[in-house]
């Protein structure tokens, strides 16, 4: 799911590639961490720990080499870092709490060096390092901004940073309903897509199901109220922020279904056979690179993990295209509502030894016209 050429991370060691910078000889933290070859250009595998909560990245992190620790492993670790990378992300209080979190973990005389692409938020990330711990340096390329502090011995706003730590702390929202926090999926509010999926949601699910991109837990929470024959729900989300908010929302309902959380890459596919799948599926990485591929993927295992005549009940945004692998993997397809420019589909799997319709020759596919993206 990652991008061929990640730029930002590319930009984040020109400081080192070019000079401004020397690589340190102690230990380095590179926190929201991406594999690829600037990384393997500077970085030893015994000198290097990454922190990683998307499962994607992680994966290829420790598929080459690198190890991966989440952040309670960290605040309970004593290492301080020569060098802290940082690749920021693009919710404003989320970056101000990591950046906080770097100069803690960095040891003395050590520097924090972070990037963004313009278009990330990087002329803010480098305005509020500075508002914290001062600069000590800038480069510019690939439309992106590498920038870092001075050797850190103290210098920085320690009331300032002990505030920004607490911005992306779990908090109540929606009347106290869900706890969640700044840089998950619509971490504030409910996404206009999984309320429309909501409001269409069928009481008669039952039996085992699965949420496939649970964030912090709407959806599941919905099923579980909504749907009194549901036994067991499964919950698959790859961002591990949200999965352990989803953990937390879900338990205080004190519902009799039996849960499983799965943090998890649904792109490579999942275990199981269930009569029901529930997804609002992303399009895009971390990174925000638009990337239908994704949601084609999700169809596909969600069709793979339903048992013949279970059903999915997917929505989407209306222009993204679906319509053919959506043909191809079920055995009846059915645009339930729309509004707001999102579309609500329920598929249903063929039965064993059917052969799922396709969509016919015209440009119309089989649902009509009101299904088209």
């Amino acid at each position: 799911m990652a991008a061929q050429h990640d730029a930002p991370l590319e930009t984040l060691f020109l400081p080192f590639a070019s000079g401004a910078l020397s690589w340190p000889a102690g230990p380095v933290l590179f926190l929201r961490a991406r594999d690829g070859a600037p990384l393997r250009e500077h970085a030893q595998p015994a000198q290097l720990v990454c922190e990683q909560s998307f499962r994607p990245f992680a994966d290829a992190l420790e598929a080459s080499g690198w190890t991966v620790r989440d952040e309670q492993q960290l605040a309970s670790d004593a290492t301080r870092y020569a060098v802290v990378l940082v690749l920021p992300p693009r919710q404003r209080e989320e970056a101000k709490a990591l950046f906080a979190r770097a100069l803690a973990l960095a040891a003395p005389g050590g520097i924090v060096v972070a990037c963004q692409h313009n278009n990330e938020g990087a002329r803010s990330g480098e305005g509020d390092l500075q508002q914290l711990a001062g600069l000590g340096g800038k480069l510019t390329k690939n439309h992106c901004r590498a920038y870092w502090t001075a050797p850190l011995n103290g210098q920085h706003d320690a009331a300032l940073a002990q505030r920004w730590a607490s911005l992306d702390a779990p908090r109540a929202i929606l009347g106290g309903r869900f706890q969640s926090r700044p840089g998950i999926f619509a971490w504030d509010r409910i996404d206009p897509a999984s309320a429309l999926l909501v409001e269409q949601l069928p009481a008669d699910l039952a039996g085992r199901g699965a949420d496939l991109g649970a964030g912090f837990g709407y959806l599941s929470a919905e099923v579980l109220a909504r749907c009194p024959n549901v036994s067991a729900l499964d919950l698959y989300e790859a961002e591990g922020r949200a999965l352990a908010l989803a953990r937390e929302n879900l338990a205080a309902l004190g519902k009799p279904a039996a849960l499983g959380f799965h943090w998890q890459d649904v792109t490579a596919g999942i275990e199981g056979e269930y009569d029901f799948i529930v997804t609002n599926p992303p399009f895009h990485t971390p990174s925000r690179a638009d990337r239908p591929d994704i949601g084609q993927r999700f169809i596909a295992v969600a069709a793979q993990a339903l048992r013949p005549g279970g059903r999915m009940w997917l929505v989407a945004n209306r222009h993204l295209p679906y319509e053919q692998i959506l043909n191809e993997s079920f055995g009846q397809v059915r645009v339930a509502a729309e509004r707001d420019g999102f579309k609500l589909i329920e598929a249903t799997k063929a039965s064993k030894g059917a052969t799922p319709a396709r969509a016919p020759r015209s440009t119309e596919p089989k649902w009509g016209r009101g299904g088209r993206a």
